[in-house]
């Protein structure tokens, strides 16, 4: 019996009444799945009763901003919320907003929180994942801030003018994009990231050199190969000591040192978890009522035959509709490529697919300061993804190519003068050759 004919067999056992489905998270892929089963209801498809569990107290909004224009104290930007806040009330959605789920009880199906239970239908777990802290000591210090949510985007947008010093830790996409934002501001920033470059663990050496010589240009102090080993307090300021003796004072620091995911809750409920909570195509959990989507989650990819966790808004949404459909009991296998995206000063770097395990990488253009280029990342002749860096054109095409499994012949990725339309031919003479 195929999953998808089991997955239909179970919701059309509960296709008479109304099923319950409880979401523990309320980030984008929570927003999206409210979105696509309420739109289904109104379809006439299996009607859902939504509950929506959240540790914060807003309703779903948009995070990317956090790191960039909602930082600015002079022009405080609102949270941009996903959808009105009077869509989940319009459409009977419960918010339960400020809780924090301590249990699943799998055997009874439900949820507990403070003492009080909620039952389930089907759960889906939306919980995102967690900024690592290293185990440096006094890294707990108050004024050692990490950047994830609206509560601690606030704290430091109130601790932001131009007469202050900050260092961030960790050179990453959240790191490099904090930097920008304060340096375009006028705040002092020393970057210290223990990799020998930045962005080391996405992108190419050019690609990172690129994004170096960028922040050196705007006048970021960078330092890469740099161990931080403590956090100190010295007459009201922090004090950065390093590996190498070197010592960086600041009004307050910034912890930028990539993402964990926050699977806590699926891990003791006795779930399948392995660097995230593992699903199948579905996005189906070890237990079939059970549903993860977005950072949390661990999944096969097809396009690139390897388990990925992917943190993207794009993977949230595309996951929660996936999500939806199984609920709904016309199951889609989840098969979307991967695609990413970061603005920094006036650089937009757009991300199809991912590099990991690339053996060879192709620059197309000249990556200078105010130019346009594109990294073309492949292993053993196949294309695995595209850095594109003010380059829409290059990324445009990588988005038709990866999926295919297509690529044009590689002399001609580098040459100019070839059309991003002259590539897109190539890949299909090369497919069919």
């Amino acid at each position: 019996m195929s999953a998808e004919t089991t997955i239909a067999e179970q919701n059309a056992e509960q296709n008479a009444e109304q099923k319950k489905c409880v979401i523990v998270g309320s980030g984008h892929s929570a927003a999206q799945l409210c979105v696509s089963l309420t739109h289904a209801g109104r379809s006439g498809k299996i009607p859902v009763e939504i509950t929506v569990i959240g540790d914060e107290p807003h309703a779903p909004y948009h995070r990317p901003p956090l790191s960039k224009t909602y930082l600015n104290p002079a022009a405080p930007e609102p949270l941009q919320f996903i959808r009105p806040e009077n869509f989940y009330r319009e459409n009977s959605i419960e918010m339960r907003l400020g809780k924090r789920v301590e249990s699943i009880d799998r055997q009874a199906k439900q949820v507990c929180l403070g003492g009080e239970t909620i039952p389930y239908d089907v759960l889906a777990l939306a919980t995102g994942s967690t900024h690592r802290r290293p185990p440096i000591p006094g890294i707990d210090h108050p004024d050692v801030l990490t950047l994830q949510t609206a509560a601690q985007a606030d704290v430091i947008r109130d601790r932001i003018r131009s007469d202050r010093c900050v260092v961030v830790i960790g050179a990453g996409f959240i790191g490099l994009e904090f930097a920008a934002s304060l340096r375009k501001l006028g705040v002092r920033v020393a970057v210290l990231e223990r990799m020998e470059r930045v962005l080391s663990r996405v992108t190419s050496l050019d690609v990172s050199r690129f994004f170096e010589a960028m922040h050196r240009h705007h006048g970021v102090e960078l330092h890469t190969s740099v161990n931080v080993t403590a956090v100190d307090e010295v007459e009201g300021r922090l004090v950065v000591r390093t590996e190498n003796g070197s010592d960086f004072t600041a009004d307050f620091v910034v912890v930028g040192a990539g993402a964990a995911p926050n699977d806590q809750l699926a891990r003791q409920a006795g779930l399948d978890v392995d660097n995230g909570v593992r699903v199948n195509e579905y996005n189906q959990t070890s237990d079939p009522d059970i549903y993860a989507m977005g950072d949390c989650c661990n999944q096969f990819h097809p396009i690139y035959s390897a388990q990925l966790r992917i943190e993207s808004v794009q993977n949230a949404l595309d996951q929660a509709k996936t999500v939806a459909a199984s609920i709904l009991g016309k199951p889609v296998k989840q098969n979307t490529m991967p695609w990413f995206w970061s603005d920094q000063y006036d650089v937009k770097l757009q991300i199809a697919g991912v590099s990991t395990g690339f053996d060879q990488c192709l620059i197309r253009g000249s990556a200078k300061l105010g130019e346009s280029f594109s990294a073309w990342y492949l292993k053993q002749g196949r294309l695995l993804a595209v850095d594109a860096i003010n380059d829409a054109r290059a990324y445009a095409v990588a988005g038709k190519l990866i999926p295919t499994g297509m690529c044009p012949r590689l002399e001609l990725i580098t040459d100019t003068n070839i059309t991003p339309k002259e590539l897109l031919q190539s890949a299909k003479e090369e497919s069919n050759a």
